[in-house]
């Protein structure tokens, strides 16, 4: 057993055209407890600077450490980390960022990130034998972390690991798309806004004036401090509210945590995440909250709410324009709307890149897990609780067109029996 607790295979590197001599050994570690997650520092950092990616923007150090302030246990009792590094020479070159999720009795191997990531990868150095140091790392997270199961969710078909996952037939449970607008393909964004109808920028025009004339439109843009983390908290009682009040259910909105953790991400103290935050106000009152995350030239869209109060002005759709034109005056090549691809969002983009959830029975139990649950009766189960609200709409809907409320049906309606 090494030092914190990392196991360590070797292997060598065979030689290339590309490679470094055969003599540079491959060292493949496990890094399981929170320090040595924190010594790692440094090298992920070098390692993302040399190899990293934009769209590996949830994969940065300072990102994934906010996360395991409020997402990791101490004692590990829901989950741990279970993060593998592979080393050529001494010097890291790949990087796994995962954890163990204990469920239902078994340990689940995840993305580090869960649930505020929205993409899952491996960060890895651009050579001749990455594929092959992708395996052997495959070959040691399957056989020697004890996992029970593996479920990566939200991996891009261009991620640096989906080439793997399909060489290895991990079965896709689930598939969407994540658009995202072009901003690069033009100069600026009254140039890139004329690709949509005249029509929808007249309405968007007319929109800004009616919400114009209850008082005056400024947009806040926060970028770190005490003013980011109140815009994320307000943000995210907003969000919590409007899916109470629509009979939806988030178990991560739900979560304190999830709060807590875009509130410290969007102040950056210590660690800034790239995560800062857009207010649209209309008369000094809130009407819209976007929080974002940016990495070299993408910016990502992760989480957009209004005051539903202020429907008639359409402030959802005011400060989606708006916070696109920052992203275009700020330098943002690509405005990344992440998955899934809803009709709003399609509206909006250019194009779209597809993303996958993937599931592996590493144990018998496990298996079974992959196979029924994950593969079969997971994506059912969600698809069952996200039609509740529509279901409940078009019940009000029927109720009305009969003359009667919900609230008016139920007082009407004796109970379904004497103990009820």
């Amino acid at each position: 057993m090494l030092p914190d607790s990392a196991l360590r295979e070797r292997a060598i590197a065979r030689p290339g055209p590309h490679t470094e001599p055969a003599a540079s050994p491959i060292a493949i570690d496990l890094i399981d407890e929170r320090s040595a997650f924190d010594a790692l520092e440094p090298e992920w950092n070098d390692l993302f600077r040399r190899a990293g990616k934009d769209i590996q923007l949830f994969q940065t150090f300072n990102w994934n450490w906010h996360w395991a302030n409020h997402y990791l246990p101490p004692d590990g009792s829901e989950r741990s980390l279970a993060i593998v590094t592979v080393r050529r020479g001494g010097r890291l070159a790949m990087l796994w960022p995962l954890v163990l999720e204990r469920t239902s009795g078994l340990k689940v191997l995840q993305w580090m990130g869960e649930p505020v990531s929205q993409y899952g990868d491996v960060l890895a150095e651009d050579s001749a034998d990455t594929p092959e140091l992708m395996r052997h790392a495959w070959q040691f997270i399957s056989r020697r972390l004890g996992a029970d199961a593996a479920f990566l969710r939200k991996v891009r078909d261009d991620a640096a690991v989906a080439p793997l996952l399909e060489e290895i037939g991990v079965r896709q449970t689930a598939r969407t798309d994540a658009p995202c607008l072009d901003l690069a393909s033009a100069p600026g964004f009254a140039a890139y806004e004329t690709r949509y109808s005249g029509k929808a920028r007249k309405n968007r025009r007319r929109l800004m004036r009616r919400l114009a004339e209850r008082g005056a439109v400024t947009l806040e843009r926060h970028t770190g401090g005490p003013q980011a983390r109140a815009a994320a908290l307000e943000a995210i009682a907003l969000k919590a509210k409007w899916i109470a009040d629509t009979g939806r259910v988030s178990t991560a909105l739900a979560d304190e945590r999830f709060a807590t953790f875009f509130a410290d991400a969007a102040e950056g103290r210590g660690r800034p995440a790239g995560c800062q935050v857009t207010v649209l106000k209309s008369n000094s009152e809130t009407a819209g909250i976007a929080i974002d995350v940016s990495c070299g030239a993408r910016r990502a869209a992760h989480i957009i709410v209004h005051d539903p109060g202020l429907d008639g002005f359409s402030p959802g759709t005011l400060l989606l324009q708006e916070w696109i034109r920052g992203a275009s005056a700020d330098g943002i090549a690509t405005f990344d709307l992440l998955a899934p691809a809803y009709a709003y969002k399609l509206d909006w983009a250019d194009r779209s890149v597809a993303v996958g959830d993937y599931a592996l029975g590493l144990s018998l139990a496990g298996r079974v897990y992959a196979r029924l649950y994950l593969g079969f009766a997971r994506e059912r189960l969600k698809a069952g609780v996200e039609a509740l609200p529509h279901i409940r709409e078009r019940m009000r809907a029927w109720l009305s067109f009969r003359g009667l409320s919900p609230e008016s049906s139920h007082r009407q309606t004796p109970p379904a029996s004497a103990s009820g």
